[in-house]
């Protein structure tokens, strides 16, 4: 008999058992299930474990020699080696060698090192080697660096996998078939982050010149302190102060002097042959073969050497200083010696500014004070270290100047290097000249050429079309004077009526904004409110010219007159760098700008701008392929209350009678004979024509009368130009002359030399001059002084020349 069953329906539905092997699929043959399926597990990836090891440094001093020595040129301290190999023995383990994951590392924290500038010699107990080591663990997994969390977003958008086999042959040293943005040596030195790309640029903004352009103040210049044990130059570690200890002012000039001294020891002429057998006394004076003599060859004595050789001849290398009885001196790291400079004559003649707080060549004899009952450092007639005796100074000179491409490494047809030059030192935070150089130029060539290509059918019949490269520099814009801001109109005007497309694409603006110190009480005394009012005239001005304020930047460089540090000088020198003008003056002027950028839309990737900087500053285009200086200093009326009078060589009638200053010039007292010697050839490439200096033309027939074809503004701007550029330094004065920020004063060096200068001096008459390989500028006074209603300024071409232009208004 069956089992009674229940004859109530089942209220549930009976279920289905699913299969031990369920099958998703659309078909019901494969039995697709009635319930859903679980989602699929994804475990997360474990991460590779690695089993450190203690790893011997004597083990890894092979392949670190390879990586560090041979392949980088650099040497590693034993402490630096020990570091490492506890490094690699953490995190790449027993497969260090075999897998080869200790040259990966090796050769990234030697591209690191080379980044941040540490020098030739790599030291354990540096804190750069520590923070290259910390930042490389973070990117360490399963002993291998992680690549891929290093890569920008724009280079992880463009790698395809067609792109990923070519990043593959090149780590295995193969030739890609596409041209790839590397991230090993674009990492290593920040390339990455000027967005540089072997493939043509997409965005419109970066097709444009202003692009690439940056503005470096003096206070965001890297800090570069030469190091005389390793040869190099290496970061100031000390956080900068404006109230530095005293040391600070020693290591100022220490470093001056070993600049200069190494850049001596690079130069030929220092250099003595090992064949040279002749005896005879070295002269400062130049042969007239162009090939090297032993005569042209010298050699430079410390001043503590002079003691016991009475009567020998020397050639010194130091500050020209001034003791505290009122005679000159010159000291060097070793000492100090009281000079005599009443029979010294300068080589070549009347070819630069001698003044204290110059470091100058000085050829002549030693002689010793018998009647002294001191003698050595610190004798009778001495101030601390002073040697007894004195040094009859017979020649006097500027140290020679160094091209820029010699300093850098960059060898080319007509230029010789010596030495493996500076060429991987970031002087300017843009990227060093070796990592970045060829990779800007050819970015510059594309962008001009694009450019060129973009121009109008009107530009193309011109022969010489404008150019959107062009930089215009104003000098000593004195908005208390309207005529100047009627100047400055006028000048603007010519700019905007040019094409589309051919705008320039800076505008400097150089101080004195104001004639007198307003902030100390000068002019009409009406303190910060009249400032503020003369900057809200310069906004309507240029709010007139809305074209040009939406296609180019606006540089503004102050004077010793601006605020605040006028409030504190009352127009005197003020500490160099100075800061700029303060946003409290300057609210108007951007809210120019401002309301010029709005009415353009967002067309525009790239729109103007004002830029307020510091005295001195920088101009970077290209990154490190062209750099301008922009200075705002009277230095040669300076220099000629300052300089030292030296003996002349012609008699006082003629010397006396082309010793008249120009009107440019009223205070010149000790411009000695005008007269340029031939041998004098370093100087090249002067005024291609003196039709803006008409202003001088009257003074300037009379006084040429040996040399006419060389007028008194051109010799005027050679000897100006050849000691600043000789120097190699924008202040070269004594502190009580014109202070400088101990902390800051690296900002003042010109080493390596720019591509580009502009040193606007109103006390001296514009020109455009090139000396070796750096083209020197001043506008003037955008007023041209005896000459109304006529405006003058200067127009640079970016990598050519620039020249003087007027209008009249």
């Amino acid at each position: 008999m069956p089992p009674n069953k229940s004859l109530a329906a089942s209220i549930f539905a009976p279920k289905t058992p699913a299969p031990a092997n369920p099958i998703p699929s659309s078909s019901p043959a494969f039995g697709t299930p009635a319930h859903t399926l679980k989602p699929f597990a994804i475990a997360p990836p474990t991460k590779a474990t690695i089993l450190p090891i203690l790893l011997p440094p004597a083990t890894l001093r092979p392949l670190a020699f390879r990586t560090f020595t041979k392949k980088h040129s650099l040497t590693l301290t034993s402490s630096a080696l020990q570091e490492l190999a506890t490094f690699i023995g953490r995190h790449c383990g027993s497969g260090w060698r075999e897998e080869g994951l200790a040259e990966k590392v090796l050769e990234e924290v030697a591209k690191s090192w080379k980044n941040r500038n540490g020098g030739v010699i790599v030291d354990g107990s540096s804190n750069e080697l520590k923070d290259i080591l910390k930042a490389l663990e973070g990117n360490m997994s399963g002993g291998r660096i992680v690549t891929g969390r290093d890569l920008s977003r724009q280079n992880s958008l463009v790698l395809d996998p067609s792109q990923e086999a070519d990043l593959t042959n090149t780590r295995l040293g193969l030739r890609p078939t596409k041209a790839l943005t590397r991230d090993d040596s674009a990492t290593s030195f920040g390339m990455s982050g000027l967005g540089v790309e072997e493939e043509e640029p997409d965005d419109e903004g970066l097709n444009h010149p202003r692009k690439w352009l940056k503005v470096i103040s003096a206070y965001d210049q890297p800090r570069m302190l030469y190091n005389v044990t390793k040869k190099h130059f290496e970061r100031d570690p000390s956080k900068p102060s404006l109230m530095p200890p005293a040391s600070h002012k020693t290591t100022l000039f220490r470093n001056r002097y070993n600049v200069i001294h190494q850049r001596l020891l690079r130069n030929e002429s220092f250099q003595s042959s090992s064949v040279a057998s002749t005896k005879a006394i070295p002269s400062m004076k130049r042969s007239a073969s162009s090939n090297l003599t032993a005569q042209q060859t010298y050699k430079i004595t410390p001043i503590a050497n002079l003691l016991g050789r009475h009567g020998s001849h020397h050639m010194l290398l130091g500050l020209l200083s001034v003791l505290p009885t009122g005679s000159l001196a010159i000291s060097d790291l070793t000492g100090t010696i009281s000079l005599d400079l009443s029979h010294a004559v300068a080589i070549p003649e009347d070819s630069a500014w001698f003044t204290p707080g110059m470091i100058v060549l000085v050829d002549g004899v030693y002689e010793e004070e018998e009647e002294s009952t001191g003698k050595g450092l610190g004798g009778s007639n001495g101030v601390g270290g002073i040697i007894g005796g004195r040094f009859q100074g017979f020649f006097l000179g500027q140290p020679p100047c160094e091209k820029r491409k010699v300093t850098l490494g960059v060898s080319g047809l007509e230029d010789h290097t010596i030495g493996g030059g500076f060429g991987w030192i970031d002087f300017l935070g843009v990227g060093s000249e070796r990592a970045m150089g060829s990779k800007m130029r050819k970015l510059e060539q594309r962008i001009l050429r694009k450019a060129r290509q973009t121009q109008s059918p009107l530009e193309d019949s011109d022969p010489n079309p404008p150019s959107c490269t062009r930089v215009v520099i104003v000098g000593e814009l004195n908005l208390d004077q309207p005529r100047a801001l009627q100047a400055l109109r006028k000048i603007l005007t010519i700019y905007s009526t040019e094409p589309e497309g051919s705008t320039p694409m800076t505008f400097v603006l150089m101080g004195n904004f104001t004639q007198y110190a307003v902030m100390a009480g000068g002019g009409a005394s009406g303190g910060s409110v009249e400032y503020k009012e003369y900057f809200d005239a310069l906004a309507s001005v240029l709010s007139d010219f809305p074209t040009l304020l939406q296609s180019s930047t606006f540089v503004f460089v102050p004077g010793d007159n601006d605020g605040w540090a006028s409030s504190f000088g009352g127009g005197a020198a003020v500490p160099l760098p100075r800061k700029g003008v303060p946003d409290l003056f300057t609210s108007r002027v951007r809210r120019a700008f401002a309301t010029a950028n709005a009415e353009l839309g967002v067309d525009r990737k790239y729109p103007g701008e004002a830029i307020w900087t510091t005295n001195p500053a920088r101009l970077s285009v290209f990154g490190p392929s062209h750099e301008i200086v922009l200075f705002r200093d009277d230095m040669s009326a300076r220099l000629r209350r300052t300089a030292v009078r030296l003996k002349s060589s012609k008699p006082d009638s003629e010397e006396d009678q082309e010793n008249e200053p120009p009107p440019t010039a009223k205070k010149n007292r000790s411009n000695d004979a005008d007269d340029v010697d031939d041998d004098d050839v370093d100087m090249a490439n002067a005024l291609d024509s003196t039709d803006a200096m008409d202003v001088d033309s009257a003074p300037t027939l009379k006084q040429s009368k040996a040399n006419p074809e060389i007028p008194h503004d051109v010799r005027s701007a050679r000897r100006l130009v050849k000691t600043v550029l000789d120097q190699g330094y924008l202040c070269p004065f004594r502190h009580a002359i014109r202070p400088v920020h101990w902390d800051h004063a690296t900002a003042l060096h010109l080493y390596p030399l720019p591509t580009a200068m502009v040193l606007a001096d109103p006390t001296a008459p514009p020109f455009c001059i090139t000396y070796e390989g750096c083209h020197v500028m001043n506008p003037g006074a955008v007023l041209v002084a005896g000459r109304r209603g006529v405006g003058r300024w200067v127009e640079y071409e970016l990598g050519g020349t620039g020249r003087v232009r007027e209008c009249l208004f």
